[in-house]
C-alpha cells in the first residue's frame, strides 16, 4: 500500500492545468508542423503559419494557446494500492482552483447551466477515475474549449446501418460543423457500448497520441480511411478550403448491445490539449 497526500494531487492538476494551456502535445505540434509543410493551397498554408506562430509564441511567453483555456476535464488512472490521504475529488477540484487562478487562465465554468453564473475559478472540474492494478496514481489534464465541443454529436444508429451509416455519422458531423470548431480538427470518435459509454469513449479518443493507431487493424483502417475521406472534404484550415480539415483522429470501441450501434463524435479544434504526470 502507498499513501498520496491531497496536497501532491492538488500541486500535480494545478501545474497540469498551466502546462497544458502553453504547450500543445509533441504528438499534435508534429501534425500540425506536417499539414503546413504539405499543404498546397497558399491560404490555406498562411493560415497554418499563423497557428504555428501562435503556438510558438504561446510557448515562449508562457501564454495560453487559445483564449478559450476550456473545462477542465481531468482524467485519472488510480492504483487499487493506492491510499489517498485527504479528500480525493477536493484536491483536484483545488489543483484547478489554483491552476487557473495563478496560471491567470480564464474562467468558462458556470454553476448551473440554466440559470447561469460563473464560478469565478474554473471549478468544479469534471473528473473521470479509473481504478487499474499497482500502487501508482497517473493524472491526464484535458482542457477542453466549447467551440469545438459545441459541435460534437452522439447518435444511436440502428445494427442494419452497419459500417456505412457508421461513416456517413462521422463524415456528417464534420460537414454540419463547418469552421465552427477552428479546423484544422482533431477527431475522438467512439462507437459501442451504451447511451452514456459511447460520449465517454469519444473523449478518451482524444487522449491517444496521433501517431498511436487503434491496435485493432481493422479499427486502425477505419481510422485512415476516415481521415483521408474527412480530408477530401476542402473545409481546410479555418474553413478557406485546402487539403487540412482534419490533423487526426481516434477510434474507441466497445461491446454493444445485440439491438444497438451507438456512435458518438467529440470534435476537438488544432488546440488539443493534454498533459499527464504519475505520482
Amino acid at each position: 500500500m502507498r499513501t498520496i497526500s491531497a496536497q501532491e494531487i492538488t500541486n500535480t492538476v494545478a501545474r497540469l492545468c498551466i502546462e497544458a494551456n502553453t504547450r500543445l502535445p509533441q504528438d499534435v505540434q508534429n501534425a500540425l508542423d506536417k499539414a503546413r509543410q504539405e499543404e498546397p493551397w497558399p491560404l490555406a498554408k498562411n493560415t497554418l503559419d499563423l497557428l504555428w506562430s501562435n503556438l510558438s509564441a504561446a510557448k515562449e511567453q508562457d501564454l495560453p494557446i487559445c483564449q478559450d483555456t476550456g473545462m477542465a476535464c481531468v482524467f485519472v488512472e488510480l492504483g487499487t494500492d493506492v491510499h489517498i490521504d485527504g479528500s480525493f475529488e477536493a484536491a483536484i477540484h483545488e489543483g484547478v482552483r489554483r491552476g487557473y487562478t495563478d496560471g491567470y487562465l480564464r474562467k468558462s465554468i458556470v454553476a448551473d447551466p440554466l440559470r447561469r453564473g460563473n464560478t469565478g475559478d474554473n471549478t468544479p472540474a469534471a473528473i473521470t477515475v479509473h481504478l487499474v492494478d499497482g500502487d501508482a496514481c497517473r493524472i491526464t489534464v484535458a482542457p477542453k474549449g466549447f467551440g469545438s465541443e459545441n459541435m460534437s454529436q452522439i447518435k444511436m444508429l440502428k445494427p442494419a446501418d452497419g459500417v456505412e451509416g457508421f461513416k456517413k455519422f462521422v463524415l456528417d458531423v464534420v460537414k454540419q460543423a463547418g469552421s465552427n470548431p477552428c479546423p484544422p480538427i482533431v477527431l475522438g470518435i467512439g462507437v459501442g457500448g451504451s447511451f452514456d459509454k459511447v460520449a465517454y469513449l469519444a473523449k478518451k479518443a482524444l487522449l491517444r497520441p496521433l501517431d498511436v493507431p487503434n491496435p485493432d487493424p481493422y479499427y486502425a483502417a477505419l481510422e485512415q480511411e476516415l481521415l483521408s475521406a474527412i480530408n477530401e472534404l476542402g473545409i481546410g484550415p479555418q474553413g478557406f478550403g485546402g487539403k487540412t480539415t482534419c490533423l487526426g483522429l481516434a477510434i474507441e470501441q466497445m461491446p454493444t448491445h445485440v439491438a444497438g450501434l451507438p456512435a458518438a463524435v467529440n470534435v476537438s479544434c488544432h488546440v488539443t490539449r493534454r498533459a499527464s504526470a504519475e505520482l
